[in-house]
């Protein structure tokens, strides 16, 4: 359960997340129409062309002894690259991007100055901002910059704890489209996979559209995704991953996480290149052991096949 103290305001908040207006309604698989009306969103008209870069991303995949899943999407041409794209990967704490714009969403950024208490006992392992913290309690604002720029679990919880947990989260998701999603547990325990279910599990594509809709998109108003940018563009935990494939002078924003077991790690990010519509990308990875360790340079030479292909 997430935190006793984080209970009290999950009524109103539910209520406000079932009353907000969706803009971003409509999204599903991969047949189904952009997220936003976002400026940067590529116009109908005739297919763009779509990369070819099956034999590259198997490469990898043999290289690492790992499975690839990737989704990119150029706003500017519509142009896409795939490469198990609808398969499912743990989310693990990739999720923290899309939990701070739900924070955001519900309380804005003007409600994000909410103090919020908790005891040594929220406390949980990978929590380097929360942990130091107990006694004095944090702000929405400060939470989500732990859960996103440095990973925190325990802000990570007491975020969702304010949401109404993981379900709420997941529901307000499907709201915006994504039937694909399946939010149930709370950290550490979302990070440890079963390669034989479904929860706390996703897919490339849809994590990907749930970034853009709310980094790109309307679903935030624009001192909201301001704040989301900002905290996604000073991430600390991604310098060896997507940022260490694409080209110099372009501009990431991102959020990583890291799996327990089976060498689960992922990214997922927004691109600004210079003078170009965003690119949204996410990478998702796996091994087939238990005992697998990750490689961040998989997800680097992905996203570097990825910009190569959209360049």
């Amino acid at each position: 359960m997430y935190p006793v103290r984080a209970r009290r305001a999950v009524a109103g908040v539910l209520a406000a997340l079932a009353l907000a207006p969706l803009t971003a309604c409509g999204r599903g698989g991969a047949e189904a129409p952009p997220v936003s009306a976002s400026p940067d969103t590529a116009l109908p008209g005739a297919e763009p062309a779509v990369p070819d870069t099956a034999g590259a991303f198997e490469k990898l995949e043999d290289k690492y002894d790992a499975r690839l899943g990737v989704y990119a999407l150029d706003t500017g041409t519509g142009r896409e690259v795939t490469h198990r794209a609808d398969e499912r990967f743990a989310y693990v704490s990739t999720f923290k991007a899309l939990l701070a714009g739900a924070v955001l969403r519900t309380y804005t950024v003007g409600g994000t100055d909410r103090l919020i208490t908790y005891s040594g006992d929220d406390v949980v392992p990978d929590s380097p901002v929360a942990e130091k913290h107990v006694d004095t309690g944090m702000t929405l604002d400060a939470l989500c910059d732990a859960a996103v720029r440095y990973s925190d679990n325990t802000a990570a919880n007491l975020l969702l704890g304010q949401l109404g947990g993981p379900e709420a989260l997941n529901a307000l998701l499907k709201r915006l489209g994504d039937d694909v999603t399946r939010m149930e547990r709370l950290e550490p325990d979302l990070s440890r996979w079963d390669p034989d279910s479904t929860r706390d599990t996703s897919t490339p594509r849809a994590f990907a559209e749930n970034l853009r809709a709310f980094v790109l998109g309307d679903v935030l108003g624009d001192a909201e995704r301001a704040r989301l940018t900002h905290w996604l563009r000073t991430n600390t935990t991604g310098d060896e991953v997507i940022r260490a494939g694409v080209p110099k002078g372009w501009t990431v924003g991102d959020k990583t996480g890291t799996g327990i077991g089976y060498g689960v790690r992922n990214d997922i990010a927004v691109l600004w290149p210079p003078d170009r519509a965003p690119v949204v990308v996410a990478v998702m990875t796996s091994r087939d052991r238990e005992d697998d360790t990750h490689d961040n340079r998989l997800l680097a030479e992905a996203a570097s096949v990825v910009t190569g292909a959209l360049s």
